[in-house]
């Protein structure tokens, strides 16, 4: 703080705003897998547009160093503790947004690999030493320039919180820093035996069920969860639902512990990125007022897949990582019946070997009626959303989702599992009062899936009902606008707390 005076000469104190710092394993567009990644990519850039002051910390993978970033060196190097030795780093640095800071951790060894955490669907065996080394490195760079709050996320960077809390001693500039720890799933917990502990230099008394220890292995999550100021995870259903045995994943117990300080954020999209009126990956655009260019989509979507050409037969996308958390396996009980009436379906995904394989094969045993692209292409994703007239999201957990939210802003409805963000943000259409975004089902169960698919397949031949839903979720707004200032009022809650 520092010392000004006002006119009547009295001295007044001016408090030094507040500098968010925001530690991920994934930003877009640097690298990413999945909903991580797109969420800190465009969180910083809507708390920018409010006036917060952001900085971002990410590893420097082979998808930064080759990439057309704009990189600097930031003048700054480093060495961690990593078990019994000493391991060096040096810190890139570019910007996202209009001016956000991001600093990237470089350490070839760790992180000049092909993929983020795994190769050939096996999860890379030094795992835990990359993520303790870039936890490490996080704090020593934030040594330049101490942050009011320290945003973590999910596992690869809790152990940032960790050392913190526990080795205070060790970051004395950091002594006034918060932490806030935002879980994006659960399921993924960063688990690792305990020989490796030595890794963590950490003190055995932190490897208690109170802390790191998970049934005698390590797991980083739960450091974080443990020991963070405050929670956040990414819907208001996902939040209550973790607390619970069904989807807490062994970690309910110290979740339900620590309701107080756990708050649901639903995530958001960026509607610059997301806007069927500007899209140029779609071959017309369209609005809500004018929806041609949906129909003139769906023709070219039908033709890129090698189907027949009708707009009559509704077409049914799927755009997921294919999982059983995704809900692959009801999808493969229910494929029979499905394509037993008369629709269309088409594929964009990658994922688990038994799947991949699976549904590859769909093409050749309906020709015609499927297309399967195994893969990632972030045009074709956009040509789904806008050329699809539904998607399916059968997920046995959601903790956001943003299929779904992506889907209404096209205009195209999705039919889904009523958990975690899918049942916060989508509402079944209800036919009589022409209210509702979709269709949903509640239990993990082949014949609720299918009932849910038939009530958006009869919608879609009653026209009139169909030009009113599609209208509805395309006037749907879900971007970071709302979602961006409950962070910045919990951030503001926090800086001030003592």
């Amino acid at each position: 703080m520092t010392a000004t005076v006002n006119p009547t000469g009295r001295s007044r104190i001016k408090k030094k705003p507040a500098h968010i710092v925001i530690v991920s394993s994934e930003i877009s567009p640097f690298a990413k897998t999945g909903g991580l990644g797109d969420v800190v990519g465009s969180l910083p850039v809507a708390l920018e547009r409010l006036g917060i002051r952001i900085s971002l910390v990410m590893p420097a993978y082979r998808s930064v160093l080759q990439g057309d970033y704009n990189l600097e060196e930031a003048g700054i190097d480093f060495s961690v503790a990593i078990s019994y030795r000493k391991e060096e780093g040096t810190v890139l640095k570019t910007k996202l947004g209009r001016a956000i800071p991001v600093y990237f951790i470089r350490a070839d060894k760790y992180f000049d690999r092909e993929n983020l955490y795994n190769t050939d669907g096996a999860d890379y065996p030094d795992n835990a030493e990359r993520f303790v080394f870039f936890s490490r490195a996080a704090l020593e760079l934030l040594r330049h320039d101490p942050p009011t709050i320290l945003h973590a996320n999910d596992w690869q960077t809790a152990l940032a919180v960790v050392f913190l809390k526990a080795q205070p001693e060790l970051y004395p500039e950091l002594s006034a820093t918060k932490t806030l720890f935002t879980i994006h799933n659960l399921g993924y917990q960063g688990l690792f035996w305990n020989l490796d502990w030595h890794l963590l230099n950490l003190d055995w008394r932190y490897f208690t069920h109170r802390c790191l220890e998970y049934y005698n292995n390590i797991n980083f999550l739960k450091g974080g969860i443990a020991l963070a100021d405050k929670l956040t995870t990414v819907s208001p259903a996902y939040a209550r639902e973790i607390q619970t045995p069904e989807f807490g994943f062994g970690l309910d117990g110290i979740l339900h512990e620590r309701a107080g300080d756990l708050t649901g954020i639903l995530n958001g999209i960026d509607y610059k990125d997301w806007n069927p009126e500007t899209d140029g990956c779609l071959p017309q655009t369209y609005s809500v007022d004018d929806l041609t260019g949906k129909a003139m989509c769906k023709k070219a979507l039908q033709k890129e897949y090698g189907l027949e050409v009708d707009s009559e037969t509704p077409l049914i996308g799927w755009v997921s990582r294919l999982t059983s958390q995704k809900g692959c396996d009801l999808l493969e009980s229910a494929t029979d019946s499905i394509l037993s009436k008369k629709c269309q379906f088409v594929m964009l995904g990658t994922g688990d070997k038994q799947y991949t394989e699976l549904f590859s094969r769909l093409p050749e045993e309906y020709p015609g009626r499927v297309g399967v692209h195994i893969g990632f292409d972030d045009e074709l994703v956009h040509k789904v959303f806008a050329g699809a007239d539904f998607l399916l999201i059968p997920s046995r957990y959601e903790p956001c989702g943003l299929t779904q939210i992506q889907g209404l802003r096209y205009g195209t409805p999705s039919i889904v599992r009523a958990v975690g963000g899918l049942k916060d943000t989508i509402e079944e259409f209800k036919p009589g009062d022409g209210t509702g975004t979709g269709f949903l089902f509640n239990t993990f169960d082949v014949q609720d899936f299918i009932a849910a698919i038939e009530r958006a397949l009869d919608c879609f031949n009653r026209k009139d009902e169909w030009t009113t839903l599609v209208k509805n979720a395309m006037r749907m707004d879900y971007s970071w606008k709302k979602s961006a200032r409950m962070y910045k009022e919990l951030y503001k809650k926090m800086a001030v707390a003592p």
